[in-house]
């Protein structure tokens, strides 16, 4: 039997938002596990992304964070998830959530029922990218890394 963590705090980009090399710092495949430093800091990187996207970067307004808070509930109800913590940002979105499922199946659900909410809403263009593929994934084992990612969430 597959033994679940506590909890998860997932976190994923809006399109063109904070891409590698960035100076608040991001994750890759490399740099997304326990204790793992963030990439490096790249200008130059960061602004050869820039000038590669296919379209410009996405901002949630107000109504469109509401629109994705309630969805991520919805999916969370849904699926028999506990919802612990969500913050829908302007450029990112954080959740805390427990399952006994791969986050990654969760992070998957919450982008692809957030988006087709957004689409039916009026709220974006069909062909509009939301957000950057893949994401964050931590693993919380204990009460107190649940309460801070908790806080976190909340308050920061």
């Amino acid at each position: 039997m597959k033994a679940f963590p506590l909890a998860y705090l997932i976190t994923f980009t809006c399109y063109g938002t904070w891409l590698h090399g960035d100076v608040r710092g991001s994750v890759d495949d490399d740099h997304n596990k326990f204790d793992a430093p963030f990439i490096e800091i790249n200008a130059t990187r960061n602004e050869y992304l820039r000038k590669n996207l296919k379209h410009p970067p996405f901002y949630l307004t107000d109504r469109q964070r509401t629109i994705v808070a309630a969805t991520i509930a919805e999916v969370c109800a849904f699926r028999n998830w506990s919802l612990h913590e969500s913050n829908a940002r302007t450029n990112h979105i954080h959740v805390v959530v427990s399952g006994e499922v791969d986050p990654d199946k969760m992070m998957i659900d919450f982008k692809a029922y957030a988006t087709r909410r957004l689409r039916g809403s009026q709220e974006l263009e069909e062909d509009r990218p939301v957000w950057t593929e893949g994401g964050s994934k931590r693993y919380l084992w204990t009460e107190t890394s649940l309460s801070a990612a908790i806080e976190y969430v909340r308050n920061q």
